[in-house]
């Protein structure tokens, strides 16, 4: 059964930090790229991020770029999106997806003073 299941959200004030983490089964991670999403009520889906199979290169949306880090650690079949001086327009719900894998439930992040 594939899952992904994210993490690590939360209310952080403005300037502040998160990491996400995105852990995946029930399919062989390694081979697939991976992507980070978001959306906000009212929103269209955005992607914020994407990272290659081996983790050896990635795109940003002009949004986030500089701000935003995304890695993955194909052992331990997780994907991670470091998020650093975060704004309030970054409120939204945060996913990952794996193209024609599947995507996870999301995980909130809130900022907001």
């Amino acid at each position: 059964q594939v899952q992904l299941v994210e993490s690590g959200g939360g209310l952080v004030q403005p300037g502040g930090s998160l990491r996400l983490s995105c852990v995946a089964s029930g399919f062989t991670f390694s081979s697939y790229p991976l992507n980070w999403y978001r959306q906000a009520p009212g929103k269209e889906r955005e992607l914020v991020a994407n990272i290659t199979r081996a983790g050896d290169n990635w795109m940003y949306a002009v949004s986030v770029h500089g701000r935003f880090t995304v890695s993955r650690d194909n052992v331990k079949n997780t994907a991670y999106l470091r998020m650093n001086n975060l704004k309030p327009e970054d409120t939204a719900k945060y996913y990952c997806g794996v193209p024609r894998v599947g995507r996870g439930q999301g995980t909130q992040v809130t900022v907001s003073s």
